[in-house]
């Protein structure tokens, strides 16, 4: 994620204010939160407490492991920066795993607590959908995730049909979780300050969620929108004759006007079929 200001010449970039000297890295998307109200009002949003299994994505230079950690005693985080994980393992209240999100085994780590997992984190914007994608199987293992994205993604995230912003990423993930945005975070909250606003949502699954063949409804929704501004006669229809799904679902829509139910219950009409 490209930052307002101009990126000085190579070797001459200015490091991170508090950071220690450590320069934001670009190709790991790193823009480190600073500002300390908007922190707080993050920590009371997550509302950390001891004995709970919390896990960091991307802790950074600390901004939000710090409050977090200062209740609740104890924070797994996952840093995939060589030179931030080494100065994180010198914290005895914390458990660094040195890695690429996308390759944790989240299940395991809820195993390994033996409870499950309060997942918090400001995201690197330029694979936020990857990481949502890569938690959605392991939501079982889940208590609420709090993330940092976006603000365009987290408009998408909790969007209702028949808003502009109702997409492939809405129904997919509302599915799942029960989802709201808890925090509107401006550029200058961050050093460097990104071209884009951010805001963190509150990720919560649904205890029960409608059972469903995660890969079909994927496939579906998929050709739903991929051509949103048309009918769905255009798109889904072919895709249901081709499983010989008639009637019972209302082609003279266009995708941002279907509800997440009506999308689940052809996706378990196909599924059946």
């Amino acid at each position: 994620m490209r930052p307002d200001r101009p990126q000085p010449r190579s070797g001459t970039r200015r490091p991170v204010a508090g950071g220690g000297g450590h320069v934001a890295r670009k190709r790991f998307g790193q823009n480190f939160l600073v500002d300390h109200g908007v922190i707080d009002e993050i920590v009371r949003a997550i509302a950390p407490k001891p004995g709970e299994a919390l896990v960091e994505i991307g802790p950074g230079l600390g901004a939000l492991t710090n409050p977090v950690v200062e209740r609740s005693e104890k924070l797994t985080v996952i840093e995939l920066d060589r030179d931030l994980a080494a100065r994180l393992r010198k914290r005895q209240e914390l458990k660094v795993v040195e890695s690429d999100v996308l390759k944790v085994d989240f299940a395991a780590l809820a195993a390994e607590a033996g409870q499950k997992l309060r997942v918090i984190g400001n995201l690197p914007y330029n694979i936020s959908s990857p990481i949502l994608f890569h938690l959605l199987p392991v939501a079982e293992h889940v208590v609420d995730q709090h993330f940092m994205l976006q603000k365009e993604v987290v408009d998408r995230m909790v969007a209702q049909p028949g808003c502009k912003d109702y997409s492939r990423l809405s129904v997919m993930l509302q599915w799942r979780y029960d989802m709201a945005c808890v925090v509107d975070v401006p550029p200058e909250s961050f050093d460097p300050p990104p071209k884009v606003d951010s805001a963190v949502v509150r990720m919560t699954p649904w205890a029960q969620p409608e059972a469903v063949d995660v890969q079909v409804l994927e496939k579906m929704v998929a050709v739903a929108f991929s051509q949103r501004r048309k009918i769905l006669r255009h798109t889904l229809g072919a895709w249901m004759a081709e499983r010989g799904l008639e009637g019972g679902f209302d082609l003279q829509r266009r995708a941002e006007e279907v509800p997440v139910a009506d999308y689940i219950a052809l996706a378990r009409r196909a599924a059946a079929g």
